[in-house]
């Protein structure tokens, strides 16, 4: 067995169950019973698995792909536990045929050992849960998804993140995570520099209209976001300690859901623009991933985030208006869904008034205290330019007005309350969207 480093830091605290919150003095946990961030986990595959699936027969879940670049060696560590098998599977997807061909190649295993990120690791989440059973999961990324008892599934034409269930296991070699496609560690990147934006959005809704809030994550987080910003460049050279950093606080994002029971904490009005892109632009897809598509979102809500809360005057807020027809014109069959989501937060005359009213009288220490939570826009350009992040729809592939229209349209794909919906009741979104590309 080689040597292992941990790097798991404040995350060993917190599923111990000894992190105690410095602002509540309370003791959180998470319902993942291991997870480990190591330079090479070589040697250890056995008994972190045997540790958190004990006695349980196992299947080894791959692509082809992944297969190549850990799964054999995960099977190879695993066999001598007995009543191991493997499932190499040809085209992961999570639709109701991908889970009967998920079910059916591993039908006599208890636990699955899922290895790879992306579709390999939510459509195991989400197929242990149809059927009852456990599993954990090797990384070869260091996206959030791992960590996270929700999968991202496609109903009807709009993508839900579906509640599932947690891993039992969470394992990152750093060795193995190092050599993935810069790409896909720029994505990663990306995917998590989303706090910022997120939760100006969400602590927006909470001091507008009292909607629940929780900072556990954010707290958390703040342990090593400084250092990951600012180490950036690093990150995709394959420095462990700051590839660490962003693997930790991908997997703390992931964690986030299990103290607020919700995503709102890393998924706001920039992963609304991303849902968007994947609902909308069909056959024009540049098959960009999600962390890439959440990243250029990002930078264009910190921008009409900045843009906002640092003028000197609040933003005058009128009725919602709800343009059915366009919507129905535009997008047919899911305009009726989005009717509905925006309907349940619109602004009706007599709220628009009093919120008007109140952020005449407290727009300075509303916005200082939002703009508490926020990042400059240009230090996280500059931060997301030196991971190798795209930075515009452009880069993404996307057509221009295609990618305008995501910025003016998405507000309506959810209920949740942003600074689009502020842009959009106080006429100041389509000039924005109009400066996006």
């Amino acid at each position: 067995m080689k040597h292992m480093r941990d790097f798991s830091g404040i995350i060993g605290e917190l599923v111990g169950g000894r992190w105690q919150d410095p602002k509540t003095g309370e003791r959180r946990t998470v319902p993942v019973e291991s997870i480990v961030i190591a330079d090479t986990l070589e040697g250890s595959e056995s008994a972190l698995v045997q540790r958190v699936h004990p006695g349980r027969s196992i299947a080894v879940v791959s692509d082809e792909r992944t297969r190549a670049v850990l799964g054999e060696r995960i099977l190879r560590a695993l066999q001598p536990l007995g009543k191991v098998s493997e499932f190499v599977w040809k085209q992961p997807r999570i639709t109701p045929d991908g889970m009967d061909e998920l079910a059916e190649g591993t039908r006599d295993a208890e636990a699955l050992i899922a290895v790879g990120s992306g579709t390999i690791s939510d459509s195991v989440k989400y197929g242990t849960f149809l059927t009852g059973r456990e599993y954990s999961v090797f990384a070869t990324s260091p996206m959030n998804a791992y960590t996270t008892p929700t999968a991202s599934v496609s109903l009807q034409g709009f993508k839900k993140s579906i509640t599932c269930h947690s891993a039992k296991g969470v394992f990152f070699d750093l060795g193995v995570v190092s050599k993935c496609p810069k790409r896909l560690i720029a994505a990663a990147f990306a995917d998590v520099v989303c706090r910022t934006t997120s939760q100006v959005d969400w602590l927006l809704s909470h001091v507008l209209f009292d909607t629940p809030y929780d900072e556990t994550a954010y707290t958390l987080l703040a342990y090593d976001e400084d250092s990951m910003i600012a180490n950036a460049g690093k990150i995709v050279t394959g420095d462990f300690e700051a590839l660490a950093m962003l693997t930790r606080i991908a997997a703390l994002m992931g964690l986030a859901t299990s103290f607020t029971g919700t995503t709102h904490v890393g998924s706001m009005a920039e992963h609304m623009i991303s849902h968007y892109i994947d609902m909308f632009a069909g056959e024009n897809h540049p098959r960009t991933s999600h962390g890439e598509q959440v990243g250029v979102a990002t930078l264009t809500m910190s921008k009409l985030q900045n843009q906002i809360l640092n003028a000197d005057r609040p933003p005058v807020l009128h009725p919602t208006e709800i343009p059915e027809d366009d919507l129905r014109s535009r997008f047919g069959s899911a305009a009726d869904e989005m009717i509905d989501q925006t309907a349940r937060k619109a602004l009706s005359g007599a709220k628009a008034e009093a919120l008007n009213e109140r952020l005449e009288k407290e727009w300075l220490p509303i916005s200082k205290r939002l703009k508490g939570v926020m990042l400059p826009y240009q230090r996280l350009h500059d931060a997301m330019k030196e991971a190798g992040c795209q930075l515009t729809g452009a880069d993404l592939g996307l057509d221009p007005e295609f990618y305008r229209d995501a910025v003016r349209y998405s507000r309506f794909i959810r209920d949740r309350f942003s600074m689009l919906d502020v842009a959009g009741d106080s006429g100041e979104l389509e000039a924005f969207a109009a400066t996006c590309c």
